[in-house]
């Protein structure tokens, strides 16, 4: 299952059209309020997503920041935006069901929630698997 780079780049408040473009913003940083972004894509109320937040770039240092992410925070911000984007495509857009999903425990990652796993490259790849699975209608 493909994500548009599109569907991506609206999570994350950026104009991109292709993987190119949106790994284009990625190398140079995103702005920090694409992690803002983010994060409210899954949790509705901010207290609720500051641990993970937290988890992408420590507060006292975003606080810090003038306007963008290094790169690696980046990286772990658009990660976290394309598993969003995923769960929303397989849920048909329904973002309750898809926030839903992404918040509680499931089994194949040790009852870590599949955005918290979403924080490494490994990880992000299993809850991809897992939402292919579902969007094709396999076990998962």
């Amino acid at each position: 299952m493909t994500i548009p780079a599109r569907n991506i780049a609206d999570i994350l408040g950026i104009k991109a059209d292709t993987i190119g473009e949106l790994d284009e913003h990625v190398q140079k940083g995103l702005p920090k309020q694409s992690l803002e972004r983010t994060l409210h894509t899954v949790y509705l109320e901010k207290r609720d997503g500051k641990e993970l937040q937290a988890q992408v770039i420590p507060i006292a240092t975003l606080k810090r920041r003038k306007s963008r992410l290094s790169t690696a925070e980046s990286e772990r911000t658009e990660r976290l935006a394309r598993v969003a984007a995923m769960a929303r495509q397989t849920w048909n857009n329904d973002e309750d069901a898809a926030r839903e999903w992404l918040k509680a425990p499931h089994p194949e990652l040790a009852n870590v929630p599949p955005i918290e796993a979403a924080l490494t490259e490994i990880g992000a790849r299993r809850v991809e698997a897992i939402l292919g699975k579902i969007f094709y209608g396999l076990p998962a």
